[in-house]
């Protein structure tokens, strides 16, 4: 199985060609795809960080729920959906029907029922952008991605759910940044995760 994803994905950032400058962990990729599919989901032409925030919510929380204090998880599920701007209906239809994929052995997005219709329809609308500050944070990730993968004789960054997660708190200009700041994330830990090259960039197959 393939550890990471080429990012190919439709998404571009800010409507210029697509030009391959990093790799995506397949749950990253996930991520990708769902911020997408909120995006299109609200009527938006523009994937913002609060998109993928969602998603890398939706399919690393497993991974990520350890930089929060395991009596917290309740209180910062309630923080991302705000600022997700996610309804509870749809944030736990959500979570309920992957929870209830990936138990039964799937792993695949589009076999969520409620994400179908989306799915199919960013298939035929025009590939959305990506937000100036979304753009913004991955490129520091890649700046700081201690994976790399050969592409074509160059050396590209593979960015992990720790390395985004981490430029999104550091990028303290943002609203979103300060709330998660707030909401209890052990950011030294996160840290160093996020820099440290002896842990794996595949993240957990379900």
């Amino acid at each position: 199985m393939k550890l990471f994803r080429r990012n190919r994905a439709p998404v571009k950032a800010n409507g210029d060609d697509e030009v391959v400058s990093h790799r995506l962990t397949l749950d990253l990729a996930r991520a990708d795809k769902f911020a997408a599919m909120v995006a299109n989901s609200r009527a938006s032409r523009v994937v913002e960080v609060a998109d993928l925030l969602a998603g890398m919510y939706i399919y690393n929380w497993e991974r990520l729920s350890r930089y929060w204090g395991a009596d917290d998880q309740e209180r910062v599920e309630e923080i991302l959906r705000h600022v997700c701007e996610i309804s509870p209906a749809r944030w736990n239809a959500w979570i309920q029907q992957y929870d209830k994929q990936r138990r039964s052995g799937g792993s695949r997005l589009s076999s969520l029922p409620l994400l179908r219709k989306l799915e199919k329809a960013s298939k035929v609308e025009p590939p959305l952008q990506r937000s100036t500050e979304l753009t913004g944070i991955l490129k520091q990730a890649e700046s700081i991605a201690p994976f790399h993968d050969d592409a074509g004789g160059k050396n590209i960054p593979i960015l992990t759910s720790e390395c985004v997660l981490l430029c999104i708190v550091r990028n303290r200009q943002s609203q979103i940044s300060r709330k998660l700041a707030a909401s209890g994330l052990n950011v030294p830990q996160l840290e160093r995760d996020a820099l440290s090259s002896r842990r794996s960039p595949r993240g957990p197959q379900n």
